[in-house]
């Protein structure tokens, strides 16, 4: 009995620890978040989690932190800031946004569902700083703008295979 009391109060600290990790933002990893949601999602206190792990997934996004691993991503490319501004405008202004707790997984599905990805390769790619003093053919901007493409979008489905299923509420 004394190890079943034990093993349960082990269980309610750990659960503790990392609700205050989110609070606090000491874990702030798309690596690191989804490796609590994971845990959350099993858990007997699954509630518990739900307000500390939405704020933990908006502060992962407001801290620039989803940027800057999209950017790790996209070392030739750089990943576009304004896609991710797009995407999170997108995904306040939709109705169905309640559907989950995860802010970056909400914001990477409105990039690829709405065309994000497309519609800003081909803004960047066009931009005369691109391109230094020589001017561009069409040809070369759309052979840029694929190239941006390729990357961002190889940089989204990285990030969406950190879930199994989507991340909804539970």
């Amino acid at each position: 009995m004394a190890r079943s009391s034990r093993s349960s109060g082990s269980s309610h600290q750990s659960t503790d620890q990392l609700i205050r990790s989110l609070r606090h933002h000491t874990v702030n990893t798309l690596t690191g978040l989804c490796r609590i949601e994971r845990i959350a999602a099993t858990s007997s206190n699954v509630r518990l989690f739900q307000e500390p792990m939405t704020e933990a997934w908006t502060y992962y996004v407001t801290s620039n932190q989803f940027l800057t691993e999209l950017r790790g991503l996209t070392r030739s490319y750089p990943f576009c800031s304004e896609i991710v501004t797009d995407a999170w405008a997108r995904v306040a202004a939709d109705p169905e946004s309640d559907r989950s707790w995860n802010l970056p997984w909400m914001c990477l599905v409105k990039m690829t569902e709405d065309g994000l990805v497309g519609a800003y390769a081909a803004v960047e790619a066009a931009k005369p700083e691109m391109w230094g003093r020589a001017q561009p053919s069409a040809e070369d901007v759309a052979q840029l703008a694929a190239c941006f493409e390729y990357e961002w979008n190889t940089a989204i489905e990285t990030m969406l295979r950190h879930w199994e299923s989507p991340p909804t509420w539970f």
